[in-house]
């Protein structure tokens, strides 16, 4: 199975499988899950990268023991829209995976979401540096996911357009 378009995505799950989103970092990937319903994304595991295979397993673990059927990674778009190595590598990460598993993936175009959980963990949970530290790449993953779900909930179901005039 290709990489597919998010809006393409919800078409290659089963009814009612969960997604699970990655942020993919150097050392450790960020593990989100959705709800049932795709709605709700929440942090779920962080795993410290070793060998691709093991990280894949673990991976494959975790989606097996939440029931998610497909994957959002985040994509390390630079500031000006261009791709470059880290974004080759989260796409070879992403070939590596479909070959192990067949599996529908989905990219979100991730800027910002580890400057955006930061600022959120260091203005409400007023988070030590190494807390945030351990947590920024787990919760980076639940932004990442939360923003796919967020992008596919106003596909399903627009919001109303603004009437013009009196009604």
């Amino acid at each position: 199975m290709p990489v597919l378009d998010l809006s393409d995505l919800p078409a290659a799950l089963p009814p009612r499988a969960p997604l699970a989103g990655l942020d993919l970092g150097s050392k450790t990937i960020g593990v989100a899950v959705s709800d049932t319903s795709l709605t709700i994304a929440s942090p779920l595991a962080l795993i410290k990268r070793e060998k691709f295979t093991k990280d894949a397993a673990t991976l494959f673990a975790l989606m097996v023991g939440r029931g998610a059927a497909g994957l959002v990674i985040g994509l390390p778009v630079n500031m000006d829209g261009s791709e470059g190595p880290r974004c080759q590598s989260v796409r070879a990460f992403a070939r590596h995976l479909m070959r192990l598993k067949d599996l529908p993936i989905a990219f979100w175009d991730e800027r910002l979401s580890s400057a955006a959980v930061n600022r959120v963990l260091i203005d409400q949970a007023d988070a030590t540096r190494a807390r945030r530290a351990e947590a920024v790449d787990k919760m980076a993953a639940s932004w990442i996911l939360q923003g796919a779900l967020d992008r596919l909930a106003r596909q399903i179901s627009p919001s109303p357009s603004p009437r013009s005039g009196p009604g």
